[in-house]
């Protein structure tokens, strides 16, 4: 369990090195394009997110996300005690992943963003991308394990654009995110509304997929979620 949840922390201070550091990257080369900024954090999260999945998938499954091990958990994929320990080293490693992005730029180690993301375009957004990616994830893992690394990156960098919020999909993603004001960063006082969104995202796919796929064969699920990539 020890390993799992290092992996699990790692990953995601990985992941959130990835978002914050090419947030900041792409907004100090693209000479005020946003575009062409958006364009590059989402190509390099997605990057990232590849790498992470297959770096860790076969030790923890690489959830990298509280909203998707609160879904395995409902599953039965994973236990509640492991899913709070999952969830713990993720938002750790999250926090731990925005410090690491500052220092390797010569910002401040944590500030306090200013990003505002409010609004109910921008909340919905949030439950549609994670409810999106749960059912990929899910969908992936019971019937194309193989691919599920790279239907998920590319998900992420697909949601980026066809979302208002430019797909956080993921509550300690959005944490880590309000200690950076930068590019990537979100507002404090946008983050409870944001998780709400992504945990009503999650428990929606979470919900779909079970009546997708009989009851009988959660036990057989489960298996499947220990054993898969992700």
């Amino acid at each position: 369990m020890i390993q799992r949840a290092a992996c699990e922390g790692v990953g995601t201070a990985i992941l959130l090195a990835g978002i914050v550091g090419s947030g900041i990257t792409a907004e100090r080369l693209s000479g005020g394009n946003i575009a062409i900024a958006l364009l590059a954090n989402a190509l390099a999260t997605g990057g990232v997110l590849f790498a992470m999945i297959l770096a860790f998938g076969s030790f923890s499954g690489a959830h990298l996300n509280p909203a998707v091990s609160l879904s395995d958990a409902l599953r039965g994929g994973l236990q509640w005690n492991e899913a709070l320990t999952y969830i713990f080293a993720q938002i750790t490693g999250a926090v731990v992943g925005v410090a690491v992005a500052h220092v390797m730029f010569g910002e401040p180690v944590f500030f306090v963003s200013h990003h505002s993301r409010h609004g109910f375009p921008q909340i919905f957004s949030e439950f549609v991308a994670t409810f999106g990616l749960l059912v990929v994830i899910w969908s992936c893992v019971r019937y194309r394990s193989n691919a599920t690394p790279s239907a998920v990156a590319a998900y992420i960098i697909g949601a980026y654009w066809f979302t208002a919020s430019t797909s956080f999909a993921n509550p300690a993603v959005t944490i880590a995110r309000s200690m950076s004001n930068t590019f990537a960063g979100i507002a404090p006082r946008d983050v409870p509304w944001f998780i709400l969104a992504q945990l009503a995202g999650a428990f929606a796919a979470t919900l779909f997929f079970r009546w997708l796929v009989p009851i009988q064969n959660v036990a057989k699920d489960a298996a499947i979620s220990h054993a898969a990539i992700l």
